[in-house]
Parts: C-alpha cells; structure tokens; sequence
C-alpha cells in the first residue's frame, strides 16, 4: 500500500526541501527574527534589561527597571535552619499532642523521627495585630506590626552548605552570583566610597557555605560583597607603617597618574578600566572605612539598647556591635549589607541554630545573642525614618522537623515548610503569608520558593527578576534560574 507523502518533502519523496519551499521558508524565518529583534529593542518580550555599567564609574546608582519601594537592603541571615515551630509559626496542635506520634511520620536527614513535640517556649500575641510569636524572641516578635511573615517557604536541600548557597544564590551548586551581587551589579551604590555590597560574618566565625554567601561568581569581581566586622580590620586594606602617611599617599597619586596614562593607551579597553576603578575604590576605602567602622563615637545609650556594652557574654556584644556597624553602613549609602547570625568555626550547634541534639539547651543562647541586638536594629532604622527605604530580610536555610529525633532531644532538618519574613520598604505589614499543615511540617498553603523570595526582594528594588540576567556559558542567567513568581500579597 502506499503511503501518503508528506506535503513538505520534494516529489522525489527526498526529505530535503526544494528550493522554492527553502526561500519561502527562510525569508518567513528572517522576517520573525527581525520582527523579535525590534520588539526585544522596545523590551516588549521580556528580554534581559542589562545595566549601564560606565567602565571607569562602575559603582555609580543606575536606574531601576520600574519604580523601586526600598533603595537599600539589610539581610539578617540566621545560619543552622531555625526552628520555624520554635520561633515564628503558632501550632497550637503541637501543644495539643505532644508527645504523641506523627500521623504519617517520615525518615528525615538523620534518620528516624520520635513523637511530636510541642515548642520549647509559649507563643503569645505580639503587636496592635495579635500576631502569636515565641517567647523565645520576644523583642523581634514585639516588632510585628512591621512584619510580613512567609510561613510557607520551601527549599531544595536539606543540608546547610547547600541550603545556604541556596538561599544566597538561588542554586544549590556553587559558582552562581549571591542575591547582593545580583543587586549591586544591576543599581551600583549611593556612595563610591564604599563598597557596594557589604558582608557582616558572625563574630564567632564564617557561615558553612562562607564566600558563596557573598559570592560574585561569574559577575564582574567589582560586585562581591566584602566582608566587614566590627572588631576586626579588613585584610589587606591598608599598606605597613612604614609605608603609611606622606609615602603612601605619593605612591597613590603616582600610581594613579601611572594607570590613566596606561589607559591612554588603550581606549575603550572596559576590564582596564573596570580594574582600575576598582583600585581606586580600595584606595578610598582607606578614608571611609576607619570612619564607619569606628564605633567609639555612639552615645553610651545606644551601646546599650543593642546590648554592645554586655561583658558577660562577648558573642553577643560582638554580634551586637556589628548590627550597629549595618546600620552605620546603611546610612552611608551602601547599597546591600548582609548581616550573619550563627558560624560553624565552633561547631554543628555549638555556634549556629543547628539544634538536633538538646533544642532546649541550645536554642535559648542562640536567642540571647540574636534577639535584643537585632530588634534594636531595626528599630533604630525604624527612628532614623530609614526605615522606609530600607528592605530588611530575615531568612535561614530551612526549617526543623515538629518532631523530635528518636533518641534525641532536638529536631532534625526540614525543608518542605519554614518561615522568612520582610520588613520596612514596601512591605505589606503586618501580615502572614501562607502556612504549613497543623503541626509545621509542610507547606500547604500559598506555597512558597525560595526563587519566590527571590524575585519579591528584586521587585521591592524595582528590579523584573526575569529581565535581570547576564550572559554566562552560552546562557543568560539569573538570580532566579528559570523559576520564580512576586509574592504580591505582602507588597504594601
């Protein structure tokens, strides 16, 4: 029997076209690239928006893509998964039955889970709002009428060096761009005599995943964070004494007349420029920094009111001086400050939220270290009226199990429902977005992504988290890959 030919091929039954269909079907074919040329030119498909990056001012502010509600970000960034059951989500269910088995109970990351647990503090109502929040941390609970909680975030891994890359940087491998650099790289700072991007590491130590927190990845180097401290002087920033005063500032200006006659020579040449730019900002930052940095200025009051002045317990002063040094930092104009609450120099635990094995013993130091140092922070923003342009993020990896682990005393990792919360710039507050199931295992409503909290901070920046993207291996990448919706309910 013969079979219908299909109208495509040639009469010879050959799969190759003639050439009638071939130009009929090219110049179709170049007129609809054409036509996606002119419409990506007028940013009517989505297309990536890049920045004008000026080589040789590769800091200066750049224009948002659409009206920004928050010009600065501040991440309070907790490092060991905080219990979400323990802090932030009421389950009255958990009191209910505690001590008694999960219905339908899993094996987690480390094994076995043993019965439900109810949290290791009461939860009361907080703020004009009522919101019901641990006593735990009840300085930050008592700021949420500022607060638009996400109960129903959900995360990739349940391991924190991932988890942490994760929520930085929206992938769970390293070598992609952090969430600070993606912003700094698309609106530059106010301020080019700092950097752009500042990272803050806790005291005690650096997170798990450490640089991929503040990593630029394949963005230009300009836009990686740098990390800051409080009590610690930034490596390499300045030259030995014996080079210091008049020397060094001759070598400077000798140098600095060096590299604009070497860039003479070769116009147009932006990583040349883009360098000595670079150059230029780490010889500013000599002025800039020990004025910033130096916190013997503040009133003893304030010293107080974050608990920087506590001699009985250092890693709380020493996490509480560096939410002063955000919020100096914040006022100077820096674009993106990242703030890190917890390390693993000192252990799974011991130094961070990590609480698989005794939650009741470690989580109220934790607590102590965190809760009165922040709350003061953003309050402080809050008095200084700048809190109305700056974002304040606060986030950690994943969440714990309601359960306890068997034959422990602490709850293992959960990354199928935990809580991140925004407040100030453009924030619906308060309100509480989402929710995990009766006991906080798993988010089941207005289910969240971490790409979703992602492109919900870009937006508040007047960023389009799909048209903020750089081309990358053959790819335009972006923050939040190829995923990632505006959680509009908690825009104010």
């Amino acid at each position: 029997m013969m079979l219908p030919q299909p109208e495509n091929l040639s009469p010879a039954g050959s799969s190759l076209l003639n050439r009638r269909d071939f130009l009929r079907r090219s110049g179709t074919a170049f007129g609809g690239m054409a036509l996606a040329g002119l419409l990506a030119d007028d940013h009517l498909l989505g297309s990536p928006i890049r920045p004008e990056i000026h080589p040789d001012r590769p800091f200066s502010a750049r224009k948002t893509h659409f009206p920004a509600r928050a010009k600065q970000v501040l991440v309070i960034y907790c490092t060991g998964a905080v219990s979400h059951v323990d802090t932030w989500e009421h389950k009255p269910e958990l009191f209910r039955r505690h001590d008694t088995p999960m219905p339908g109970a899993i094996n987690t990351f480390q094994g076995e889970n043993g019965n439900l647990i109810k949290p290791i503090r009461d939860f009361k109502a907080r703020g004009t709002c009522g919101k019901m929040t641990s006593d735990l941390l009840p300085e930050l609970g008592s700021l949420a009428d500022d607060i638009a909680f996400i109960h129903s975030l959900t995360s990739k891994t349940n391991t924190h060096g991932p988890g942490e890359t994760f929520m930085s940087t929206g992938f769970i491998l390293e070598g992609f761009p952090s969430m600070g650099a993606w912003s700094t790289y698309a609106l530059g700072t106010e301020n080019e005599d700092l950097p752009a991007f500042v990272s803050i590491p806790d005291p005690r130590g650096n997170p798990q995943a450490s640089i991929n927190n503040w990593s630029n990845a394949f963005l230009p180097a300009q836009f990686q964070g740098t990390p800051f401290s409080a009590s610690k002087k930034i490596r390499h920033l300045f030259p030995p004494d014996k080079f210091a005063g008049k020397t060094d500032s001759d070598g400077r200006d000798l140098l600095k007349r060096i590299n604009e006659r070497h860039l003479q020579k070769y116009p147009g040449d932006s990583e040349l420029a883009a360098r000595i730019a670079g150059y230029e900002l780490a010889a500013r930052m000599q002025m800039s920094i020990p004025e910033v940095t130096d916190l013997s200025k503040e009133p003893a009051s304030i010293l107080k009111e974050y608990g920087a002045d506590d001699t009985k317990n250092k890693d709380r002063a020493g996490f509480a001086r560096n939410c002063i040094l955000a919020r100096r930092l914040l006022e100077k104009g820096v674009r993106f400050v990242q703030l890190f609450n917890g390390s693993y120099a000192m252990g799974e635990g011991v130094g961070n939220w990590d609480g698989h094995k005794s939650i009741e013993a470690q989580y109220p130091g934790h607590a102590h270290i965190l809760d009165q140092p922040a709350a003061a922070l953003i309050r402080d923003l809050k008095t200084r009226g700048m809190l109305d342009d700056v974002l304040v993020v606060w986030c950690t990896e994943f969440g714990r199990m309601p359960t306890f682990q068997k034959g422990a005393s602490g709850r293992d990792h959960n990354p199928a429902g935990f809580t991140g919360w925004l407040a100030g710039a453009g924030v619906n507050a308060p309100y509480s977005h989402g929710a995990t199931d009766a006991f906080g295992w798993k988010a089941e409503q207005d289910i969240a992504t971490v790409h979703d909290f992602h492109a919900t901070i870009l937006h508040l920046l007047g960023l389009d988290h799909e048209r903020l993207s750089y081309y990358h291996n053959g790819i335009n990448r972006r923050l939040t890959d190829v995923h990632g919706h505006v959680i509009k309910e908690i825009l104010a």
